[in-house]
This record gives structure tokens, C-alpha cells and sequence, in this order.
């Protein structure tokens, strides 16, 4: 084992050692994993491909393994798409690239079917056996819907079809409709930001600063940063369809989202992004009987104070990187004091998604939950190394895709798939073999390490 470490700590130092290294430069074992990768993923990735069956009304990709089979998940279809247009970019004949529309497009086009046009709720999960008189909640507004990522994987599929919103046009409405409800349901005035109703299918499902906590506490980091990118794709949607007035109120309110971010979740302490707490009692003029006297309690000296940082170490704080939210000045701080701290966050094969030092870090397999206590997930990895990328470092970024690229190499050889998640010292898998997924993001990171054209979400 100590063997093993001491090759990759080698690897990654040799990667560092280039800015912006070709593959002629990679280390053998880099170029051996790299070639393992492209070989499954090319001959497996069409197993993502579904038929319309049951109550998915159009074909549409799934997580891939038996866990998922004939379900349709909200974050997962939009960056399994992102990796799937990488692979055909990669190999991909033009009847390849013309059968994968119907998949691609019919994951919006599923989720737009059973969005009600007028309160917006938009489900979470659709599966093969849904009842669909069951896929709306008695009541919409006591529990999440899906994730804000809707719009930007319709932006996305549309920025790759040359900027041609049609198809899109006439299930426009259903779209503003699903935004209305976050902003007027999903939302704090006092903090301008937006928060998960409860803990149920948050993408991240046991994200302490959400997990077991009071409903509508919790402002999301995750959440927020999602948003403000939906907000920019729901801009960019309205101009492609000649709705300019539309689009102009969508980028001001994305930009008033992110100020409320930097005000409200960025931490001058600890120079990192956290979720908030929203869970204050409201400032009151109502006088109550306090030891034996009629008085407005702590009328002298109110809160001043809309939320409370939550300062649990989650690797979501970095997605204020990959949203392009955190300062220039901010971000130096978060790679400084954060993502190369190798107590914390920074492990042998990736962005450990929690800090090693939170007292509820753990490895455990678990399904219900999936765990994010700490193993490595494929998406945390991407997702921050995108974040590297976007405010130029590049050395760290190079140092994390070749982590990611050694953590699934060495998974394909040994089981011949990849996994749900990963322990982030040894690269072991902890459970749910088969799970391709956003896992193919290692496809885009290689296009990048070696100079290739990478494929990016919107």
C-alpha cells in the first residue's frame, strides 16, 4: 500500500511540475489509466440510453448500475449528459451523436411533462412505475422539488445545437413557472438567498448543514450556487427564444443572488464558502411579561444579523468556485487555506467530501443515505477541479484530474466498473458497483489534461 501512495504522490508531483502538460508528458501510468478509461466508457456509456417506458414519456439517460436502472434523477441526467457529449465528441459517429438528441433532450422533456405551468412544482425523480397522480406532494411547498439545474441543462443542450431554443419553446412557460416557485417558496427576503425545505433528496443527501436539521433552516451553499448558475441559464434560454425584457430581469436577479452569497456564506475566518443557518427567532415589538414586567425583550439591542454561518467543512463551499461567484482575492484563499490542506479536504485521490477533521467524518456504505461524511465522489472531484481551472490553477487542477483519473483507472482494472463512491486514502470502492453517471467526467478532465477540447456544463 505504501508502495502504491508513494507512485501516485510521484505522479502527481511530475504533473505539477507542467502547467499545462501534454500527453506525451503524463507519467506511463497516467497514459495506461487514461487509455483503461476511454476503452470502458466508450464500449459501455450506451447503457445510459432508456426507451420511454411507464411514465417516462420520452427516452432519457439513467445513473447506469442496477440500482438505477429505469429512473430518470434530476442532477444526475443534466452532468451524465455533460460527459456523454465529451464521449461522442471523443469517438462519436454523426449517427452516434444524431440517435443521442431524443436521450438528451427527453430528460428535460420527461421533467417538463409533469411540471404544472401555473405553481411550477417540478419532481425530483421519475422512475418506470411512478404513479403519476402521486408525483405531486399534497402540498408542493413543505418539500423539495428538483433541483435548480433544470434550465441549465436545457441551456446546455441548446448552447451545443447552436444557440436553437425551439424545441424548447412551447414548455417555456413551465420552466418560469418552476423558478417563480423557488423564489417565491424556496426563498428568505431577509438573507436573499434559498433554502431546502427539508433534507429530502438534496443530491448531497446527509450534507450536515441540511441533514436531520429544522426544515427551512437551512441555506444551502450547494443549493445557492446551483441557482445562481440556473438563474444565468434562464437568462440565456429568454434571449434565445427574442425574450429580451425576460432575460434581463433573470441576469439581475442572478446577480442579486450572488451578492447575497458573498455577504451571507463567505467566511473572512476561515477563507471559505459555508451554508447558513436561517433558523433565528423574528424580531418582535410584541411586549411579553419578563420577571414580573411588561417589556419588548431585547428591544435595547435586537440581532442585527439575518443567519448564522454554519462552519462544517463541506466540499460544496468550493462550488463558489465553480460558479464563478467567489472574488479573485477569495478564491486565492479557499485554494491557500483549504483545498491544499491535506487534513481537511485534500486526499490521495481526490476532494474528500467532508473534512476529515468534522467529528462526523466516516466512510460507512450506506444507500439511504448515500454517504457524503467524507468518501471521494466522482462529481465532488469535477466539480471543484472546474472551479481550479476557472480562476487559473492550473497545476492544482492538473494534480486533481490525474487523482481522478488514477482513482477510476485502477477501479476499471480491478472490478471492470466504477463505483457510486471511494475511500480517499486507499482509492477502494465502498459500494454500488456499475455507477457510471457523472463518473465520465473523468473523460472531460483527460480532454483537458492533454490539450484536447473539453466539453463544459453551461
Amino acid at each position: 500500500m505504501k508502495i502504491l501512495q508513494l507512485k501516485l504522490s510521484l505522479i502527481c508531483l511530475l504533473i505539477l511540475l507542467s502547467t499545462k502538460p501534454t500527453c506525451a508528458q503524463l507519467p506511463d501510468s497516467v497514459k495506461e489509466n487514461i487509455a483503461i478509461i476511454k476503452k470502458y466508457v466508450f464500449q459501455d456509456y450506451k447503457q445510459m440510453y432508456k426507451p420511454p417506458v411507464g411514465a417516462l414519456l420520452y427516452p432519457f439517460i439513467t445513473p447506469g448500475s442496477h440500482s438505477y436502472a429505469n429512473v430518470l434523477w434530476d442532477w444526475d441526467s443534466w452532468l451524465s449528459n455533460v460527459a456523454l457529449r465529451q464521449i461522442l465528441q471523443d469517438q462519436g459517429t454523426a449517427a452516434d451523436k444524431s440517435e443521442a438528441v431524443a436521450y438528451e433532450q427527453g430528460c428535460v422533456l420527461n421533467y417538463l411533462a409533469y411540471t404544472d405551468s401555473m405553481d411550477g412544482y417540478m419532481p425530483i425523480v421519475i422512475s418506470k412505475g411512478s404513479d403519476t397522480a402521486k408525483l405531486k406532494p399534497a402540498d408542493i411547498y413543505s418539500t423539495n422539488m428538483h433541483k435548480p439545474v433544470i434550465a441549465q441543462h436545457a441551456a446546455f443542450l441548446t448552447k451545443q445545437n447552436n444557440n436553437n431554443a425551439e424545441w424548447l419553446y412551447s414548455k417555456f412557460n413551465r420552466l418560469q413557472a418552476f423558478i417563480n416557485n423557488y423564489q417565491t417558496h424556496h426563498y428568505s427576503k431577509e438573507t436573499g438567498l434559498f433554502f431546502w425545505q427539508d433534507d429530502l433528496a438534496i443530491g448531497v443527501d446527509n450534507d450536515p448543514s441540511t441533514f436531520f436539521r429544522p426544515n427551512r433552516s437551512s441555506a444551502s451553499i450547494l443549493l445557492n450556487c446551483l441557482m445562481y448558475k440556473e438563474l444565468k441559464a434562464m437568462s440565456y434560454l429568454s434571449t434565445c427564444l427574442k425574450l429580451d425584457t425576460l432575460g434581463v430581469k433573470y441576469d439581475k436577479d442572478a446577480e442579486a443572488l450572488k451578492e447575497s452569497i458573498r455577504t451571507n456564506c463567505w467566511d473572512e475566518k476561515d477563507g471559505f464558502y459555508y451554508s447558513v443557518d436561517l433558523n433565528l427567532r423574528p424580531i418582535t415589538n410584541q411586549p411579553s411579561i419578563v420577571f414580573g414586567r411588561t417589556m419588548v425583550l431585547h428591544k435595547g439591542m435586537p440581532r442585527t444579523y439575518s443567519c448564522l454561518i454554519q462552519r462544517t467543512c463541506v466540499w460544496s463551499g468550493f462550488m463558489a468556485m465553480w460558479a464563478g461567484i467567489a472574488t479573485p482575492e477569495q478564491a486565492k484563499r479557499m485554494v491557500a487555506e483549504n483545498y491544499r490542506d491535506t487534513r481537511t479536504f485534500n486526499a490521495k485521490y481526490g476532494i474528500r467530501t467532508l473534512s476529515k477533521l468534522e467529528k462526523m467524518y466516516s466512510l460507512k456504505a450506506s444507500s439511504n443515505p448515500s454517504n457524503w461524511w467524507g468518501p471521494i465522489w466522482g462529481i465532488s472531484n469535477y466539480m471543484t477541479y472546474r472551479g481550479l481551472l476557472k480562476y487559473g490553477y492550473q497545476k492544482e487542477a492538473n494534480q486533481l484530474g490525474c487523482k481522478t483519473i488514477m482513482l477510476f483507472g485502477n477501479d476499471f482494472k480491478k472490478e471492470g466498473a466504477l463505483h457510486e463512491y471511494y475511500n480517499p486514502d486507499n482509492g477502494e470502492p465502498i459500494m454500488n458497483k456499475g455507477f457510471q453517471n457523472w463518473n465520465y467526467l473523468v473523460l472531460n478532465m483527460i480532454d483537458c489534461l492533454t490539450g484536447n477540447k473539453p466539453i463544459e456544463e453551461f
